[in-house]
């Protein structure tokens, strides 16, 4: 099911994730944001997979990958007054073929949880070409219940205004 005035589907809605009805029944909720950006792709893409700290984007972590498939991402940063070093591998990049996607896994030790597999999180950016720009959806998997994908979902729509602002800036 889809709940489009807050960005939530269960798993079991499959939406690109390779959900089951299995994981629905776990609690297995997906967010997803999205937006418009007055940015050529390539713009967006370069803003996504550019290493370094950018105050506007991921809360002004610091990001370091190689950005080649199967190669570490690191996000080190603060956040709500807490330091934090996220992790994750990049499983998906993809720029030659429709949509544009990058997959990553993504696990945070501010969630409490344990550093296991079943913990992480995956994150799916696709970009696709619209009039005048780029519409980028994120969807990230995993989430325990409707009320953490939603918290979920509002701190990545913030991220994507962040790549919103720096994308339509660098590209003027």
């Amino acid at each position: 099911m889809y709940d489009e005035a807050i960005g939530l589907r269960t798993a079991a809605d499959g939406c690109g994730m390779g959900g089951t009805d299995e994981g629905a029944a776990m609690g297995n909720y997906v967010a997803r944001a999205e937006i418009e950006v007055d940015a050529p792709r390539r713009a967006v893409w370069q803003v996504l997979t550019t290493n370094g700290s950018r105050p506007e984007i991921m809360f002004g972590a610091e990001v370091v990958s190689e950005w080649r498939l199967g190669s570490p991402i690191v996000w080190r940063g603060e956040w709500q007054g807490k330091t934090f070093e996220d992790h994750g591998r990049v499983i998906e990049l993809e720029d030659q073929q429709e949509p544009w996607r990058i997959v990553l896994t993504h696990y945070s030790p501010l969630s409490g949880l344990p550093d296991e597999p079943e913990n992480y999180h995956t994150l799916r950016f696709e970009l696709d070409e619209i009039p005048g720009g780029t519409r980028i959806t994120l969807d990230q998997d995993n989430n325990p219940t409707r009320e953490a994908a939603a918290h979920s979902q509002a701190n990545w729509a913030q991220m994507l205004e962040g790549v919103k602002t720096v994308a339509e800036r660098e590209s003027r």
